[in-house]
């Protein structure tokens, strides 16, 4: 099946999803800004059957109950965290995660070992506070799936993610306040993802955008930070969140799949549609283009460069592992002609369509589960 750019226009507002100019079209969220007011759409659901339906998630609710971590004891809020030195363990063993070459002719060509550390610094402000404004996002969404979703299994599960939720996002801000000295704003493709979840009136599209899409690249993100991370509060932290939303995103795979099994083609076509929407979006905020303007550097000289990074490249496919699989797990890569399997090829995430999915692989984030190696395939 061949892509078109008038289908990339119709869902993602461009037709090379690498144009530059409309990337940056997008303005950044006003850092001042502290309100953000979105249309919630859905209807609320009450069921009068509190039968035992889904034995699936059922389960998931009791491994919910029994998961519960306590933010503020069970992590060691005393440990001093120097962030320099942090950040500088982790530059030598993974590097800098830019390929220096190219960016010669930029300004980023002259930075020695300070600057870097400087950028390094910056980018895990950026990425823990983009983690955080994700989980608020999630708490508001599974919120509205206790209110939308139709089945009592599910409305029981989504009540403990709501209290997840709200120790994600809780954690997260004390991290960046007291050890980090604040945080970024959200980033503009994150919210406008976000905006675009909670304005949806369907309730299996606040599954597919959080539980699916935005809750499993955070799953993959955390992985990837907790594995090469030496900086023990932070990686004690990310452990806890992790054995939280390895639950969530099963949660999103065990209820969706039942309920796409008996979709039509026309309504799976708009699933496949809003998961390519989202991953665009995602893909886009991980250019990181406000540590880009905090440095000093032009956006719109660098970004080009970050597009075309190898080293990049490598990376934000690695945030991928957990959303194709899943999708696959949906039937979303292979309906319609194939239709997203070619979309996320023409990203270059396909790769990982053949690892375990986190309906299957939940159990082995869990707190008591040998330490876990989240970012490896199967």
């Amino acid at each position: 099946m061949t892509v078109t750019h008038n289908d990339n226009e119709t869902i993602i507002g461009r037709a090379e999803i690498n144009d530059i100019d409309a990337i940056l079209e997008v303005p950044l969220v006003d850092p001042n800004e502290i309100e953000h007011v979105v249309k919630n759409n859905a209807d609320s659901i009450f069921t009068w059957d509190y039968s035992l339906q889904r034995p699936a998630l059922r389960k998931l609710y009791e491994k919910a109950k029994t998961g519960q971590w306590n933010g503020s004891t069970d992590l060691d809020w005393s440990i001093d965290v120097d962030v320099e030195k942090s950040v500088q363990e982790d530059q030598a063993l993974i590097g800098t995660g830019v390929d220096a070459s190219m960016y010669i002719g930029t300004p980023v060509e002259k930075w020695g070992d300070k600057e870097w550390l400087e950028f390094g610094v910056e980018s895990r402000n950026w990425s823990l506070s983009q983690f955080m404004h994700g989980e608020q996002g999630a708490l508001i969404c599974t919120a509205k799936i206790v209110e939308t979703v139709p089945w009592y299994d599910a409305k029981l599960y989504a009540s403990t993610q709501v209290v997840d939720e709200a120790r994600h996002v809780e954690v997260f801000a004390r991290y960046l306040e007291e050890k980090l000295g604040g945080e970024f704003q959200v980033n503009a493709h994150l919210r406008m993802l976000l905006d675009d979840i909670v304005n949806d009136s369907r309730w299996d599209m606040t599954y597919l955008g959080m539980q699916v899409m935005v809750e499993g690249l955070a799953l993959a993100a955390f992985g990837f930070m907790h594995q090469f991370t030496n900086e023990p509060l932070l990686k004690k932290l990310l452990r806890y969140v992790m054995s939280d939303e390895a639950r969530h995103v099963a949660f999103g795979v065990l209820s969706l799949k039942e309920c796409y099994d008996e979709m039509s083609d026309a309504e799976m076509k708009d699933r496949q549609e809003f998961a390519f929407e989202a991953a665009i979006r995602m893909r886009d905020r991980f250019m990181q283009q406000e540590v880009w303007e905090r440095m000093g550097v032009n956006v719109r000289e660098v970004i080009p460069l970050v597009l075309a990074d190898p080293t990049r490249a490598v990376f934000q496919s690695m945030l991928f592992s957990k959303i194709v699989p899943n999708c696959k797990k949906l039937g979303l890569l292979d309906r319609n002609d194939k239709w997203l399997r070619h979309r996320f090829e023409e990203m270059g995430v396909i790769q990982f369509e053949d690892w375990a999915d986190t309906g299957e692989e939940y159990l082995n984030f869990e707190l008591d589960a040998p330490d876990v190696q989240p970012v490896a395939g199967d």
